[in-house]
């Protein structure tokens, strides 16, 4: 690699990938990663004429800094969905070999590419050429990767920065019999990655990986989708190394709080990869929010571009797509046609796996943190259909562990007619610490510190109402709430979108509270200093 000195540390090329053997420990989250860097990339029903596909490129998109802040400076944030002209992803790692340590980055984006399709040197917007194909003016990508590696003990010393652009070009296809071409045209990406290292203690350091669009911006005035040509689309980051481990900064171990929050990740966060259980070798820092060791099921035969859809819904709506709209969808994008591809030749016991799979026989049984009284669900049923709550016992001076509400034995199981009788999600209340909760009960979000869900961890301390309260089919209660402090929060109710969480993730407001009271974190949260939603939020209490 050729470097050249720079202010405070290092500048040079990046290493792209491909000029050398990449390290294996980025392999085992390449599935995840596509997922990532491909995610809205074109949706069902895969067409052109689609509106949804008129509107795209809505994850980490790192624009020219002039254009994206013509309006005023961005707003520092852990979204990916916004629009920035950088991304900064800062993370922990535990030092394991001193003398060997070292960091591997990895960025991975998008370079969009426009397709424009001509006929007798004029720019169309589609043209049928004489064996009958279909060809359309479209905006594609390609996939950009660079990397870094840097022993540990030179980022201590100063930073590292590395060019991550991208070269123009331009690729031109005749089509048959001189009916006309394709020309597909890109636009230079210019950008850099800075890594930098920060000791905490003997055995703890601090990673920073920022990365910046540093094109010229294009002319004032110019639209988001010409400004796109000089953007790095769906940037991520894959961070690893040698002789070192990383911290999970969605549930840090309780020495590590106060370090964890101290982190900024702005237009990214980062999630420890691997398969649960593994050691931190291996961080995905991605522009949408996702949990540690991220997976794609294994019986998803391909990207759909949609990851938030069931695969199988999906794939039979594409099966039912006409014959002009599969010739639609094809000359549309390569991607697209190979999707239409899979679904049509896509076996049956393939398939049939999408239908579900069961990854556990053994749910384990919920407990309450110390302190923490919970009381089973007391719904009401009909008089002809009574229901026998469970009386919950302790020894003196222990905290009652949650019990699940059991119906009297002819009471049909969950999957039979007549199950629900009884049930009443508006009405059915849950006792927790000893105050009643139901439809219109003011709480505050607690989500427990080990296994909650990465997105219900940036509402921990936010006050919320109560809408409904849920059984699911292992016996487990759920509580339906909506924020106070969101101004959709009637519109949700009514055609009910919630947020979900567990009875022991809940602080009842005593007394119920006014609804003036402000949606902030409670006094008893640890001393965060929430000044910037890029700063990590770490588990409030275990």
């Amino acid at each position: 690699m050729a470097e050249a000195l720079a202010e405070g540390g290092t500048k040079g090329a990046a290493t792209t990938v491909g000029t050398r053997p990449s390290p294996g420990v980025f392999e085992q989250l390449s599935t995840v990663a596509d997922a990532v860097l491909y995610e809205g990339y074109l949706l069902y029903p895969y067409r052109r004429s689609s509106t949804k596909n008129r509107v795209r490129w809505q994850f980490g998109v790192l624009f020219p800094r002039d254009w994206v802040e013509a309006d005023g400076p961005v707003l520092p944030g852990v979204s990916g969905s916004a629009d920035s002209w950088y991304q900064q992803t800062e993370c922990l790692l535990r030092i394991c070999q001193p003398d060997s340590a070292r960091v591997r980055v990895r960025v991975r984006y998008l370079q969009m590419q426009r397709k424009q399709v001509e006929e007798a040197g004029r720019p169309v917007e589609s043209l049928h050429s004489d064996d009958g194909t279909v060809h359309l003016t479209f905006d594609e990508a390609l996939p950009r990767e660079c990397e870094v590696e840097a022993p540990l003990d030179e980022l201590l010393q100063g930073a590292r920065t590395v060019e991550v652009g991208a070269a123009a070009g331009e690729d031109v296809e005749p089509l048959p019999e001189g009916s006309g071409r394709v020309v597909r045209s890109r636009e230079e990406i210019r950008a850099e990655t800075t890594l930098t290292a920060e000791r905490l203690s003997e055995d703890l350091c601090r990673i920073r990986v920022r990365t910046a669009n540093t094109a010229p911006a294009p002319r004032p005035g110019t639209a988001r989708d010409e400004a796109l040509r000089r953007a790095l689309i769906a940037t991520h980051t894959l961070v690893g190394g040698d002789g070192v481990e990383f911290v999970s900064l969605i549930d840090p171990p309780a020495d590590l709080h106060a370090p964890v929050r101290a982190c900024r990740n702005e237009f990214t966060f980062p999630v420890l990869g691997g398969e649960a259980g593994d050691t931190g070798r291996v961080l995905l820092s991605a522009p949408i929010i996702l949990p540690d060791h991220p997976q794609v099921a294994p019986e998803s035969p391909g990207d759909l571009h949609d990851a938030a859809e069931i695969d199988e819904i999906l794939t039979l709506r594409t099966m039912l797509l006409t014959d002009e709209e599969k010739r639609e969808a094809r000359a549309t994008d390569p991607r697209a046609a190979a999707i239409l591809d899979r679904v049509d030749t896509m076996p049956q016991e393939v398939f049939e796996r999408l239908h579900g799979a069961v990854r556990s026989l053994t749910p384990a049984a919920p407990t309450a943190p110390a302190g923490h009284l919970l009381t089973p669900v007391t719904p009401t049923a009909p008089a002809d259909h009574p229901l026998t709550p469970v009386t919950p016992t302790a020894s003196a001076g222990q905290p009652l562990t949650p019990l699940t509400p059991t119906a009297s034995a002819d009471r049909p199981a969950w999957w039979q007619e007549g199950a629900d009788d009884g049930l009443s999600p508006t009405t059915d209340t849950v006792l927790v610490d000893g105050v009643r909760l139901g439809g219109g009960s003011r709480v505050r979000l607690r989500p427990r510190g080990r296994g909650a869900d990465a997105q219900d961890m940036f509402l921990a301390g936010r006050t919320a109402e109560v809408a409904a309260v849920f059984h699911d089919v292992d016996g487990s209660v759920h509580l339906a709430v909506t924020l106070d402090d969101d101004p959709a929060a009637e519109l949700n109710n009514w055609y009910g979108r919630f947020h979900y969480f567990r009875p022991d993730e809940l602080e009842p407001l005593e007394p119920a509270g006014s609804p003036d009271e402000p949606s902030a974190p409670a006094p008893a949260a640890a001393p965060a200093r929430h000044t910037s939603d890029s700063e990590t939020p770490a588990a409030e209490a275990e």
